[in-house]
């Protein structure tokens, strides 16, 4: 029978997306692992593979189409033997982004849909293809217990073919107790759209419509900040041994065309924090915190229209000069949206340099589940006291933003002095 190609969870976090281009036509043949479309998620452009073979019979989403759900069916794929025919008044075209939640029944004349896209006893959604849901379906298999082999650990037909039936878990086991619904959206968003349009009626103002990443944006942060319980360290650093060595290194590395930056260091100086204390080196995960052993750097990159926070994974083993020319590589990415999900999600820690842009402070909201971000800010000529001498040293303030789940108090502090201490002493960092 006809099997529905749907719109694809390519990121954990991805609800809806634009499909921005189509790779194949109606009548094309394809074969598992043929990229058949491209897909903007609210972060990157990615290919989307086909998981199963056979003939596109229908396309049924149009490419440019934004706001498409996941799970939406974006084509129909034909098996060896079947024709449009097969399809049925239900593949009609779909002109336009799929808004509503709710889509009529499919007539009985049609072959039977696919079954709803299944959950773990966890409440999270499991991942498959309509035919292997299909095929799970009529062999009482759980999907549970069957682990993918497609794209981001989607179960495909092949990994359901092989499985002997078993006892199924009725299709109502997966209606579980609800979870404790939220407060209410409305009270933590303020005064709503009407309301500010009337505020705003008599004056002259351009309304800019919010693309999928800044919508993101605004959730993600909004949610953070009202339910990570957020302290603040702030310490400084005097910069010139820094500046001093890095000037020396540059002059070294120039025939080999590298040039290292400020930031380089503050990645290494908190990677190597986090290994000397390993206990801050973690994540909220809801109902514990897990701590991670390697130093998964996550450092934010402004593009326009929002930001990325790409992860420089195992950064305390890296040199200056691998992280630097891996950041640059990662950030040129970022800026043409070209980052996979697993570049850009994870790490335990972020950095926020907003100093080159000449700010002396700020406070970062943390991006979970990270357990902390630190701020930087510029550095500035200061007069200091050393050794009861006023003297002018570069100082850059920093603040690290905590989430008082995960890290307490002291144990920041323990963080913060030692991300000062490889900063004041950049040779150590290299030993």
């Amino acid at each position: 029978m006809p099997t529905e190609i749907l719109m694809p969870a390519l990121s954990p976090t991805m609800e809806e997306g634009t499909l921005a281009k189509w790779l194949v036509k109606e009548g094309d043949e394809v074969k598992s692992g043929d990229v058949i479309a491209e897909i903007e998620t609210d972060k990157a452009t990615m290919e989307f593979e086909a998981v199963d073979e056979g003939k596109i019979g229908k396309i049924l989403i149009a490419e440019g189409t934004a706001g498409v759900k996941v799970n939406t069916a974006i084509a129909v794929l034909l098996e060896e033997g079947e024709s449009a025919a097969d399809i049925g008044a239900a593949a009609a075209p779909k002109a336009a982004a799929p808004k509503a939640e709710a889509a009529a029944p499919a007539p009985a004349a049609v072959s039977a849909p696919a079954p709803a896209a299944p959950k773990a006893a966890d409440g999270n959604r499991i991942f498959a293809s309509p035919l292997a849901r299909r095929i799970a379906a009529d062999k009482g298999i759980d999907l549970a217990a069957v682990t993918g082999s497609g794209p981001y650990g989607r179960i495909v037909k092949a990994d359901v073919e092989g499985v002997k039936p078993g006892a199924a878990k009725p299709a109502t086991a997966a209606a579980e107790a609800p979870k404790a619904a939220p407060a209410p959206a409305a009270a933590a968003a303020g005064p709503s759209t009407e309301t500010i349009l009337k505020m705003y009626a008599d004056r002259e103002t351009t309304e800019v419509a919010l693309d999928g990443m800044r919508r993101t944006i605004a959730a993600r942060l909004s949610e953070a900040k009202q339910t990570i319980p957020h302290f603040y360290l702030r310490r400084s650093a005097k910069l010139d041994p820094l500046m001093e060595f890095r000037a020396m290194l540059n002059k070294q590395l120039e025939s080999r065309g590298v040039k290292l930056s400020v930031n380089d260091f503050i990645i290494k100086a908190c990677a190597l924090a986090l290994q000397e204390v390993p206990d801050a080196n973690a994540v909220w995960a809801g109902d514990r915190i897990l701590k991670l052993k390697p130093s998964d750097v996550a450092v934010a990159v402004a593009i326009e229209g929002g930001l990325f926070t790409p992860v420089l994974k195992d950064a305390q083993q890296k040199t200056l000069s691998a992280l630097s020319a891996e950041m640059k590589d990662l950030a040129a990415r970022a800026k043409s949206k070209k980052l996979a999900p697993h570049e850009y999600q994870g790490g335990s820690f972020a950095i926020s340099n907003l100093g080159m842009f000449g700010i002396e402070n700020f406070d970062a909201v943390i991006n979970p589940p990270h357990g902390a971000i630190l701020a930087v800010g510029a550095g500035i000529p200061t007069p200091v006291v050393e050794n009861g001498e006023v003297v002018v040293r570069n100082v850059m303030s920093m603040t690290l933003s905590v989430d008082h789940r995960v890290i307490d108090g002291a144990l920041g502090a323990q963080l913060m002095e030692r991300i000062v201490s490889h900063l004041e002493n950049p040779m150590g960092m290299l030993a």
